[in-house]
């Protein structure tokens, strides 16, 4: 029996938790679902990742609300995903932060991602009809850009490419504390689709390089302490390097993409199978790796029909 396609059978409510990871810095998290990172300054609050709609950013909302009365100044978007950002306008926030890259994907193919994510997410779409449009940042910056929320610093660093081409992470260095996007997952498939697998590994490293007490992570539980830091960082390097490194030696004896796909499951179902979204991620991932192993470097654009296609072909 075909499975069902991407998360659409995957309607049931998550428990959602919000966990302080250092002094002022929480991580609000979902089972595997969108997470989003809260820095508290000494007079405003900035957040990290938006959620895919505002009626989902009011929880994350409803959690600061609880330790802090201090304004929502500033929204920082690691990539452009639609389920990460189509929740911006509930934080009236006056600083939307993305990289210069990132922005460029929107404009690029933010319209065909949301309606791409749109039907993959049925659940964390709902109350869709109140997003009021495509998310696009007030401020950019390239390689490095310095926030102060008072004299707390937060440093914003695009460090390389990995889960998108544009991804940045933020630095907390007065906790040493790293909020990462999904450059980073724990117990959680990376959803590679708009991945460039040869550069994600050397990412990994020069996060690991901050040696950061915890780690906010894209999905999955909060990581706190340099074992879990350290143990996520590595599994998510795994994660990875075991989707890719098949798919090239499919790809260089000139094979195609379903024996890829199954050169992916024997590396990857043994480890990885009970990880959150696996098989959402598994047919857009193995896609993406082919045309990367056959040196397409910039990934091709989603559309919703496009999924469906391969979703029939890999999945079907």
């Amino acid at each position: 029996m075909a499975k069902a396609f991407a998360s659409q059978g995957d309607l049931e409510e998550k428990k959602t938790s919000f966990t302080e990871i250092g002094r002022g810095l929480w991580a609000f998290t979902a089972e595997g679902d969108p997470n989003s990172g809260v820095i508290i300054g000494d007079d405003s609050v900035m957040v990290i990742e938006a959620q895919a709609t505002p009626r989902l950013a009011r929880k994350v909302i409803d959690e600061i609300r609880k330790v802090t009365d201090k304004p929502i100044t500033h929204l920082v978007l690691t990539h452009y995903h639609a389920v990460r950002v189509l929740g911006a306008s509930a934080y009236g926030a006056g600083q939307v932060i993305m990289s210069d890259k990132a922005r460029a994907m929107v404009a690029e193919r933010g319209k065909e991602d949301w309606e791409s994510e749109f039907a993959r997410f049925p659940r964390l779409f709902q109350g869709h009809e109140s997003i009021p449009g495509l998310t696009w940042p007030t401020t950019t910056f390239s390689d490095r850009m310095t926030v102060y929320l008072g004299k707390r610093k937060v440093e914003l660093m695009h460090l390389g490419r990995a889960h998108t081409a544009g991804d940045i992470v933020a630095w907390v260095p007065d906790e040493g504390v790293m909020f990462t996007g999904d450059i980073v997952e724990y117990r959680s498939a990376c959803y590679c689709g708009d991945g460039h697998f040869a550069d994600w590994g050397r990412t990994l490293d020069r996060i690991a390089a901050f040696a950061p007490q915890s780690i906010a992570p894209g999905r999955g539980d909060a990581l706190v302490g340099p074992d879990m830091v350290a143990a996520a960082i590595e599994s998510t390097r795994d994660f990875v390097d075991s989707t890719y490194r098949p798919v090239e030696r499919v790809v260089a004896r000139g094979g195609s993409l379903r024996e890829a796909w199954e050169a992916v499951r024997a590396a990857c179902d043994p480890k990885f199978a009970d990880y959150a979204i696996y098989e959402h991620c598994l047919p857009f991932n193995v896609a993406r790796a082919y045309d990367e192993a056959q040196g397409i470097d910039t990934p091709r654009i989603w559309t919703a029909q496009r999924d469906r296609e391969m979703w029939d072909a890999l999945q079907g």
